[in-house]
């Protein structure tokens, strides 16, 4: 199922820490709203943590692969906040 989801960019984040993963990657999604980020992420905290993020922030959580780590993430298209 994970290769028919569309991406517009991709990123491993391996095993980067939670905090820090979200940083970078708010700075990847406000440089491009609206697109669909791929992130793959090796954290143990990462599938409670991305779709928590996602809620706080208004991006959307698109769709969680377990078994690839990978998370689909729509960028929002307002960044005024």
């Amino acid at each position: 199922m994970s290769k028919a989801i569309h991406a517009d960019e991709e990123w491993d984040a391996g095993d980067m820490g939670c905090g820090i993963l979200v940083l970078e990657l708010r700075k990847k999604l406000r440089a491009q709203p609206g697109a669909v980020f791929k992130v793959v992420s090796l954290d143990l905290g990462a599938p409670e943590d991305l779709p928590a993020w996602c809620r706080l922030t208004g991006n959307e959580l698109v769709h969680h692969d377990p078994e690839s780590n990978s998370f689909w993430i729509k960028s929002r298209l307002d960044w005024k906040r």
